[in-house]
C-alpha cells in the first residue's frame, strides 16, 4: 500500500471523529433550542469569540469521553517497522488492526493519532477535577475570610501569602517528585485538602435547609455517606469496594495541583466578598435574621459568579500547561502514560529530525488551552452585562 496523502489523512482523522461531530451536533441543536433558558450559557451565544472557545473545549472533552471509539491502535502497542515513520504510512505486511498509522509513529513504534487521542482523556481526568476541588477549597475559606475579616482573615491570608510567595513551578517540582512519596507528605495534604468539598456540601444543603429538618438532613446524610466513602478512597486508598482509588503519582500530581491553586482562588473570593458585603440585599438578609453561612453561600456567592467562572475556565487552562510541563520534565502520572507533556518530552529528543510526535500532542495542548482562554474572554463579556 501506498502512503496517504495530507487530504486523505484528514479525511480519514474526520471519520475517526465521528462520535465527536455527532456529539458536537446534538449540543449545538440543544444549545440552540435552549438558550433562552439557559442563563448565562444561553447568552454565550452572543460571543463570537466565546462559542468558538466552548466548542474547541468542548472538541476534546467529547474526544476524551470516546476515547475508545476514536483510536486506530493500543496508545501503548508498537508494531514492528513502525519506528519514527511519517503520517499516512501503510502498516507492514501481516500486521492485525488498522491499516496506516494516521499521523506516524513514535521513537517506541506507538501511533501518534492514538496517544494524542487518549492523552486528552489524560489531561481532562485530572485538570477539571483538581480545579473544581481548588475552588471548593478557596471558596470554602475566602467567604469567611472575606465577610467576618478581623484575626481569621489575618491568619488565612497569612497561610495563602505563604504558599504564593513559593515560584509555582518550583513547589510543583518538589511536591510531585518520586522521593516526596517516602516522607507521607502527599498523604497527609491528601487527607486536609479533600475535606474542603465535604465540608463545603454539607455547609452549603445545611444552611440552605435549616429551616427544614426533613431534607436538610436528607442532603447532608447523602453528602456525608458518598463524599467521606470517596474521601476515604481517595486519600487513603481504604475503599472496600474500590470504587474511588488513586494511584500515588497521580495522587502526588492531584494534590500539588489543589494546593498550588487554592490560595489564589482564596485571594479572588476574599477580594469578591469583601466588596460584595456592603451591598443592600446583604444587609436585607442580615435584618431578616439570616445566618452568616446562608448569606455568605446564597446571597455573596451567586452575585460572585461571574468573575469566578471565568477564572475557573482560565485556572483549567493553566492547570493544563503545568501537567503538560510536569509530563514534560517525566514527572507526571506514570512515564509510559499517553499524557500529551510525557508525549512532547518523548518526541523532543528527535524534533530536528521527526517533527511529528511532539509537534502533534503540543498542537492538541495549545488548542485545549486557546479554546479555555476564549471561552473565558466570551463568559467575561455577558458576565459584565449582568
Amino acid at each position: 500500500m501506498d502512503a496517504l496523502s495530507w487530504g486523505q489523512i484528514f479525511l480519514r482523522m474526520g471519520i475517526q471523529f465521528t462520535p465527536v461531530w455527532i456529539a458536537l451536533a446534538i449540543l449545538f441543536a440543544v444549545s440552540i433550542r435552549f438558550k433562552r433558558h439557559a442563563g448565562l450559557y444561553g447568552r454565550l451565544h452572543d460571543s463570537p469569540v466565546g462559542m468558538v472557545g466552548w466548542y474547541l473545549v468542548m472538541f476534546w472533552i467529547f474526544t476524551a469521553i470516546f476515547a475508545d471509539l476514536i483510536i486506530t491502535h493500543d496508545p501503548l502497542g508498537q508494531v514492528s517497522g513502525m519506528k519514527n515513520v511519517g503520517p499516512g504510512t501503510p502498516l507492514s505486511d501481516g500486521a492485525a488492526g488498522y491499516s496506516y498509522y494516521l499521523l506516524g509513529g513514535d521513537a517506541l513504534a506507538r501511533d501518534v493519532f492514538s496517544r494524542m487521542a487518549m492523552g486528552a482523556r489524560r489531561v481532562l481526568a485530572i485538570a477539571p477535577a483538581a480545579t473544581i476541588f481548588a475552588f471548593m477549597m478557596g471558596i470554602t475559606l475566602g467567604l469567611p475570610a472575606g465577610y467576618f475579616g478581623g484575626r481569621l482573615d489575618t491568619f488565612l491570608s497569612f497561610l495563602a501569602n505563604l504558599v504564593l510567595a513559593f515560584p509555582v513551578i518550583l513547589l510543583f517540582y518538589l511536591l510531585v517528585t518520586p522521593e516526596i512519596r517516602v516522607t507521607g507528605i502527599p498523604t497527609y495534604l491528601a487527607a486536609v485538602l479533600f475535606l474542603f468539598p465535604v465540608i463545603f456540601l454539607t455547609v452549603l444543603f445545611n444552611s440552605r435547609y435549616f429551616t427544614d429538618p426533613r431534607r436538610r438532613n436528607l442532603y447532608v446524610g447523602v453528602t456525608l455517606a458518598i463524599g467521606l466513602w470517596a474521601y476515604s478512597g481517595l486519600a487513603f486508598n481504604a475503599d472496600p469496594l474500590g470504587v474511588f482509588a488513586m494511584d500515588p503519582n497521580l495522587l502526588n500530581v492531584f494534590v500539588s495541583v489543589v494546593f498550588v491553586n487554592a490560595p489564589t482562588v482564596f485571594r479572588i473570593v476574599r477580594g469578591l466578598v469583601m466588596d460584595l458585603k456592603s451591598r443592600d440585599y446583604v444587609a436585607a438578609g442580615q435584618t431578616r435574621g439570616e445566618s452568616p453561612w446562608y448569606i455568605m453561600l446564597w446571597e455573596i456567592l451567586p452575585n460572585a459568579r461571574g468573575p469566578l467562572i471565568v477564572d475557573f475556565c482560565l485556572r483549567i487552562g493553566y492547570t493544563t500547561i503545568l501537567l503538560g510541563t510536569l509530563g514534560f520534565f517525566g514527572l507526571g502520572v506514570s512515564p509510559e502514560s499517553p499524557d500529551w507533556g510525557s508525549t512532547i518530552n518523548a518526541g523532543r529528543k528527535l524534533l530536528s529530525i521527526y517533527a511529528h510526535p511532539a509537534l502533534v500532542p503540543a498542537l492538541a495542548l495549545m488548542s485545549l488551552v486557546l479554546g479555555l482562554n476564549l471561552l473565558a474572554d466570551g463568559l467575561r463579556e455577558e458576565s459584565l452585562r449582568d
